[in-house]
């Protein structure tokens, strides 16, 4: 098969498109013909490399896959060959305390497609059975494939960690981002009032057509200072937090007292001030969240294509990797970026 392959960590010129064995399936597992696969900010840290990192190389990236089943394990019940699916991008040992509690991102031997597994940057792919899911009605591969670690994360920590209630006011930071795009939906999907911020008025147009109430472009404008004009001073319940270093000591500042925040990233850097008096004379919770349940993406699923919807950016041949990670530093997407083998 073709795939694009990583001999080393690095910048984009690492990334090398070449032929590479199929994967080979065990009776648990099944083999998915790759019809898109969607970038994540995962994939150029895992290419750039860390002491978090530790790969066999060649390593193929890539977490978010859909595709075609093609063959299946002996054990496999749950799909067959010719199903078109989505697969969730984590999973556990599925045998421990916390995989058996449903906790399976809780698991010490968790592993992520593309992270620690070899990815779907590919024409095929090996899962677990477990992590096979059918594509909604009416969506295509390309609108799968930006589904899955995204909605994933972004249910996880709306409606699991701090449980987003009807009428409350939430702070979208980066709303052009993947999982940024996703929390939009889930927020307005449960009622709750948005306040999306973006680098352009562009990306803000796009917020609010998917439901943002109100927008910042912190390009122009300090968004704390924006966040108290249009609460009245209030602050919002809660702050849907990825950004990390650049945005963290105004994020706890943007919220109520006894609010909420909840991060999943760092992208700008992990090395954040908190000042501690406003958690605590505030009374703020701060949740932190990695990746989400698979039962999650199974209940966020059922809401796609009428009340939830995938947020595509732009399609490119696989082939175009490098272009596509560039597009993803730089951060001109809107969406997802989708690779088609």
């Amino acid at each position: 098969m073709r795939a694009v392959v990583i001999h080393e960590h690095g910048g984009v010129e690492k990334l090398s498109y070449e032929s590479h064995p199929v994967p080979t399936i065990a009776a648990d597992e099944v083999l998915v013909q790759v019809k898109a696969v969607a970038l994540n900010h995962l994939d150029l840290w895992v290419r750039q490399g860390g002491p978090a990192f530790n790969l066999t190389m060649p390593h193929i990236l890539g977490s978010d896959v859909s595709g075609v089943v093609v063959e299946v394990g002996s054990a496999v019940r749950n799909t067959g060959v010719g199903n078109k699916v989505l697969l969730a991008p984590g999973w556990g040992c599925g045998v421990c305390e916390q995989c058996l509690a449903g906790n399976d991102n809780y698991c010490g031997d968790y592993k992520i497609l593309g992270e620690n597994t070899l990815g779907a940057y590919a024409d095929y792919v090996k899962v677990p059975a477990s992590n096979v899911f059918p594509i909604p009605e009416g969506l295509d591969f390309d609108q799968a494939a930006a589904i899955p670690l995204v909605f994933l994360t972004a249910w996880h920590m709306l409606v699991d960690q701090v449980k987003i209630r009807p009428g409350e006011e939430i702070l979208v930071l980066a709303a052009g981002s993947g999982v940024g795009s996703a929390a939009i939906q889930i927020a307005k999907l449960f009622g709750a009032r948005v306040i999306a911020t973006a680098s352009s008025d562009e990306k803000l147009a796009k917020a609010a057509e998917l439901g943002a109430d109100k927008l910042v472009n912190y390009s122009d404008h300090d968004f704390l200072a924006e966040v108290r004009r249009l609460t009245d001073k209030r602050g919002v319940d809660i702050v849907f937090e990825h950004v990390g270093k650049s945005t963290w000591e105004k994020s706890l500042k943007a919220l109520k007292p006894g609010g909420r925040l909840v991060t999943c990233g760092a992208t700008t850097g992990y090395e954040a001030v908190t000042d501690l008096r406003y958690v605590f004379f505030k009374e703020l919770k701060i949740f932190g969240n990695f990746m989400g349940r698979k039962a999650g993406l199974r209940h966020a699923l059922q809401f796609f294509p009428d009340k939830l919807k995938p947020v595509l950016d732009t399609t490119m041949p696989l082939a175009d990797a490098a272009v596509a990670h560039q597009r993803l530093a730089k951060r001109e997407q809107f969406g997802k970026v989708v690779l088609v083998p």
